[in-house]
């Protein structure tokens, strides 16, 4: 089941959700309106591999804005800070967002219970367009949960993106044994 509004206002009520900064003008039916950092990040090298790891250069987003090409991709970063206890955040780009040719993640829009931490956007754009710090880039979406959850995100041992950070995250995929 999907949390309406008053009951993402509830669970921020009780803790259990936490989104920083919140504006209430953000919180629509059924979601919560997420905006892009002003930091981007471009991996350094042009070939990517799974097995090491693949460091990024940050920049930040002029006041005029930066136009994303399509043969690049991007990591972004979500200017709000959330935690999610008791319930699965999912992050979902916005139709205008959409609209515009603008892909936010590739792969992971589903988070955890227990994720507290920003959100990183893999960023990937049809055509060329001009994009804003602080520009409406998604929304979360909060599922509730059947059944105990035995370890959350935020304890776990072997989970590799705990670290608080307010800057876009690569991949921490060299991590794993394979």
């Amino acid at each position: 089941m999907i949390l309406s509004d008053s009951k993402i206002q509830e669970a921020m009520n009780k803790g259990l959700i936490k989104i920083e900064p919140f504006s209430a003008s953000c919180l629509g039916s059924n979601s919560y309106d997420v905006h892009l950092g002003s930091i981007l990040g471009l991996y350094k090298d042009s070939i990517l591999d799974a097995k090491k790891h693949n460091t990024i250069e940050f920049f930040s987003i002029p006041e005029s804005g930066y136009v994303l090409q399509p043969t690049e991709f991007y990591l972004g970063v979500t200017q709000e800070y959330t935690e999610t206890l008791a319930h699965v955040p999912f992050l979902e780009g916005k139709s205008s967002v959409g609209r515009l040719g603008i892909d936010i993640h590739a792969t992971a829009g589903k988070g955890d219970v227990g994720f507290c931490n920003y959100w990183t956007l893999e960023i990937s754009v049809k055509k060329p367009v001009r994009i804003y710090a602080a520009m409406p880039i998604g929304q979360l979406i909060y599922f509730e949960v059947s059944g105990e959850v035995n370890t959350s995100y935020n304890v776990k041992g072997t989970a590799k993106y705990n670290q608080v950070i307010s800057q876009p995250v690569e991949s921490m995929m060299w991590k794993n044994s394979f």
